[in-house]
């Protein structure tokens, strides 16, 4: 299945996460899309309610189906810590969501664009994959020839910190993955619990 590239706004209030980092999705209209989007509706399944959340994490993400799962079954064969947060700290370790995190970029959706065009480097090589899993230590710095981006000194003027286990240097535009993230640091709107009893309805 390929990437949704359709209206993210309408995709935020559907599933009631600020897709863009924002806010601005459902600060005017908290409710779902389409003309009985405001009105009652209907109670949603266990099932429904597991699939949401799916959907909620995989679209903030900005994986696709396949990704999404294989990630998942990967996250399965950690032996330490539980399958879900496993699972979370797997999609922080990804390059363009470290980008973000660094705030190299605005959103999730740009970073991985400077990803994929070259504008990034780990331990001073060029890495064009957004799905490419950063390790403890390795440095994600910004290519010289990039260092006057526009976009990325306007995000990096913006962002206010980083998270505990990132450092960031703006001065240099370069930053490091210190550690494994922790739970209680990863977005505590999601529910992880529910997308492993997704799958593992599944089967």
């Amino acid at each position: 299945m390929s990437r949704y590239t359709g209206p993210k706004f309408r995709i935020s209030r559907r599933l009631g996460v600020s897709l863009s980092g924002t806010g601005k999705e459902i600060a005017r209209r908290n409710y779902a899309p389409g003309d009985h989007g405001a009105g009652r509706r209907a109670k949603i399944s266990d099932y429904g309610t597991q699939l949401r959340e799916k959907q909620k994490v995989r679209f903030s993400y900005g994986l696709t189906e396949r990704q999404f799962h294989n990630l998942f079954n990967k996250a399965g064969k950690i032996r330490k810590g539980t399958h879900g947060e496993n699972f979370l700290a797997l999609l922080e370790r990804r390059l363009d969501n470290i980008v973000y995190r660094l705030g190299l970029a605005s959103t999730r959706q740009q970073a991985r664009q400077l990803v994929n065009h070259g504008h990034i480097l780990v331990d001073g090589k060029r890495v064009d994959i957004p799905s490419y899993e950063v390790k403890v230590g390795q440095e994600v710095s910004v290519r010289e020839k990039s260092a006057k981006n526009v976009y990325i000194l306007a995000s990096v003027e913006a962002q206010a910190g980083v998270l505990p286990f990132l450092s960031m240097d703006k001065e240099n535009l370069k930053g490091s993955l210190v550690r494994l993230p922790e739970r209680s640091e990863i977005d505590g709107d999601f529910n992880e619990s529910l997308i492993v009893e997704y799958y593992n309805k599944l089967g």
